[in-house]
């Protein structure tokens, strides 16, 4: 009860809170209106990132507000949730098989960006491992505190593999035929009425809630995706949000991806950025092996187990196959699984392969 009257708390930002808030979402707005006139892949979300990301690294004080983060985050819960009574039978044979590979690809190329971070760029064993787990940031984040590993260096890699992703994502599908520019606005659905919104929103919030309280993963765009989900297979709704709302959350994502390297210092950006690169390259390297092998051997799209095994992180990742007409369904499923590999198997590797670090604040 306590967590649920937490998150239900409103705290009124500071004036100076506000206009950062707005000048964010202004910057994002202005690059994602930008790549949608360019008629670039996934244009709002890629755009609103690159214009952030570009405005933080220059020294700018971006962010955007928990409050926002939660709403945008519901609306891409009920918008993919929406296409789910189309969407829910398909590839559904493939996905014990997939996920299972998935398991597999993920260890791999955990352990792979690992061996590289140590061998080229003389990573300690535990530093170099978090920054190779992909997704669950927060709980690699407080692995790293506890066991004294370098946190600023396992951030500027997670982060930077999220925002490459993020943002050049669409473009490759698109340069490689897998799938085209002119699918990269979001999937049309009819707006559900006044009374289906209301449901809706009332659902999803109640859904995102209870799955707080069980400390369940991305509890806000899981919670609102089950609910909205459940009332459209349910035929209980028909319709989701109006396009431009859910346009909005687009923008509103990716400016709080691109706002991340507002916590960077220059310097530790500078100092970190071929780690990342490199790491990032061998993660892909292996995640394409085990796609290739999925293309070759399944009748599962190239497209979904692209996006699918695209070691980002579950919200990007997610808005990522609403606005390119990927199975949201397919993909949600997958990096779910990961994300709970990544939780249960990465502290029980860090205890057995990694140390505590001499230098370790007590």
């Amino acid at each position: 009860m306590k967590q649920i009257t937490a998150s239900l708390a409103f705290v009124v930002p500071s004036r100076t809170g506000v206009l950062t808030a707005l000048e964010t979402l202004g910057i994002g707005t202005a690059g994602g209106l930008l790549f949608l006139w360019a008629n670039l892949p996934g244009g709002l979300i890629s755009g609103a990132l690159v214009a952030t990301g570009i405005a933080a690294i220059a020294g700018r004080a971006l962010a955007v507000p928990p409050i926002v983060t939660q709403t945008v985050l519901v609306v891409l819960g009920i918008s993919i949730g929406s296409v789910v009574s189309r969407q829910l039978i398909q590839h559904l044979g493939a996905y014990p098989l997939t996920i299972g590979l998935l398991a597999v690809a993920t260890f791999c190329s955990t352990f792979g960006s690992s061996l590289y971070l140590q061998r080229v760029h003389g990573w300690d064993r535990t530093s170099a491992f978090l920054a190779g787990s992909p997704g669950a940031l927060s709980q690699i984040s407080i692995l790293a505190v506890e066991r004294g590993a370098d946190l600023p260096a396992i951030f500027v890699v997670q982060t930077m593999r999220v925002i490459i992703l993020t943002a050049a994502l669409p473009l490759l599908l698109a340069l490689t035929g897998v799938t085209s520019a002119s699918s990269s606005s979001p999937l049309t659905l009819t707006p559900a009425s006044p009374a289906g919104l209301v449901l809706l929103v009332v659902g999803a919030l109640a859904a995102a809630l209870l799955l707080r309280l069980l400390k369940f993963p991305a509890s806000w765009m899981f919670g609102a995706m089950i609910a909205s989900s459940v009332l459209h297979g349910a035929g209980l709704v028909d319709g989701g949000v109006p396009p431009w709302v859910r346009g909005v959350a687009l923008v509103g994502i990716g400016s709080l991806i691109g706002s991340r390297f507002a916590r960077m210092k220059p310097k530790a950006l500078l100092g970190h950025i071929h780690a990342a690169l490199g790491s990032f390259a061998i993660a892909i390297l292996i995640s394409g092996i085990f796609v290739v092998v999925i293309a070759l051997t399944t009748q599962v799209r190239l497209s979904d187990t692209v996006v699918a095994f695209a070691p980002g992180a579950m919200d990007a990742m997610l808005a990522l196959a609403l606005t390119l007409h990927i199975d949201p369904i397919f993909v949600g499923a997958h990096h779910l699984s990961r994300f709970v590999f990544v939780t249960i198997a990465t502290p029980g590797i860090v205890h057995l392969f990694g140390r505590i670090q001499d230098d370790v604040d007590d």
